[in-house]
């Protein structure tokens, strides 16, 4: 049976600083209500949005929400993707820039430019993306948000995998060495790897992912920042995440939206406990934890987004969470 045709467009949004950011929208007209608020998807580390509208052996993250009757916009950061510089003075990318600059820049395009009648925004972080909705909110306070769902995201570092902390252990080194060409070095080492799953495991369970098209997945690798690299180190070795002077987990404890946590249960990058940290901070009593996987099927980093059974282990549950909120807030007549 054919899958119902999905309408996507792109369009870019300017941001002061002279970066020109791409963003995807999705939208199934058979399924489309327009009494929903606009969902944007925020990407993570290294990545750019196009895991979220590929899925190896099921129904992608945007196609299902799309097919949920929502408006689905997903965002390539600076740097990312197809967002490119417009000026050769360009500002630079960080996660200040990303937080600051880049999310509300995209969240009012999105608002100015949706087919919904509302006046909200739903975010949706994934990874290090759902870190930048917390800083987003920590650094605006007339923010336009009414709901927040971030995915294998960290707050504080509670917890961190030692690999993960030799990696950042030093700010001065990690963000003096750039890589490039990345997706391409990850395709060749990727045949090697998959011989020896446990080098894998700390981000993926390979069990669950139809690795045969590993090389569509690697699509969205993009090659990491030195200026990002520098600015997670320094936040590793603070734990908390400072932006503008603003500590973003005190502020946590001033946001009083619904907030969905979703988690993997064997996740190597973003582990249980540093994922959770949000929870004991957030200012709303309105707070799920979505834990997926078990000993028998269990969970990594990327599974949220490419195992197998994701879009009946991760995706519906979000749909059902959404559902339950209720409708949007409309925009007034007239």
């Amino acid at each position: 049976m054919t899958e119902p045709d999905l309408i996507v467009r792109e369009q870019y949004v300017a941001t002061a600083d002279g970066w020109s950011l791409r963003l995807r929208r999705s939208l199934s007209p058979q399924h489309f209500d327009d009494r929903t608020e606009p969902l944007l998807i925020i990407p993570g580390y290294g990545m750019n949005s196009f895991i979220f509208g590929y899925h190896p052996r099921g129904t992608s993250m945007e196609r299902c929400l799309a097919e949920a009757g929502y408006e689905v916009w997903a965002l390539d950061l600076r740097g990312q993707g197809h967002s490119r510089p417009e000026r050769s003075r360009a500002g630079k990318v960080s996660l200040r820039n990303y937080a600051a600059i880049d999310l509300p820049a995209a969240i009012e395009r999105v608002l100015s430019s949706t087919k919904t009648q509302a006046r909200k925004i739903v975010l949706v972080g994934c990874s290090l993306g759902g870190t930048l909705v917390y800083g987003y909110l920590a650094l605006h306070r007339n923010h336009r948000v009414s709901r927040v769902i971030t995915m294998g995201a960290p707050l504080r570092w509670v917890e961190i995998h030692p690999a993960l902390r030799l990696a950042f252990g030093s700010p001065t080194l990690v963000g003096a060495i750039r890589l490039s060409r990345t997706r391409t070095l990850v395709r060749g080492a990727l045949p090697l790897l998959l011989r020896v799953p446990k080098l894998l495991s700390l981000y993926m369970n390979t069990k669950t992912i139809d690795m045969r098209h590993i090389g569509e997945l690697t699509e969205t690798v993009e090659d990491p920042d030195p200026a990002i690299n520098r600015d997670i180190a320094i936040w590793v070795g603070k734990r908390d995440l400072e932006i503008e002077g603003v500590d973003v987990t005190k502020a946590m404890g001033t946001i009083d939206l619904p907030l969905l946590v979703v988690l993997s249960n064997r996740d190597g990058i973003v582990p249980e406990r540093t994922a959770l940290s949000v929870v004991d901070q957030w200012g709303g009593r309105d707070v799920e934890v979505l834990r997926v996987g078990d000993d028998q099927n269990w969970y990594a980093h990327a599974n949220l987004f490419v195992a197998d059974d994701a879009p009946a282990r991760v995706f519906a549950p979000i749909v059902r969470w959404l559902r339950r909120q209720g409708p949007a807030t409309v925009r007034s007549a007239g």
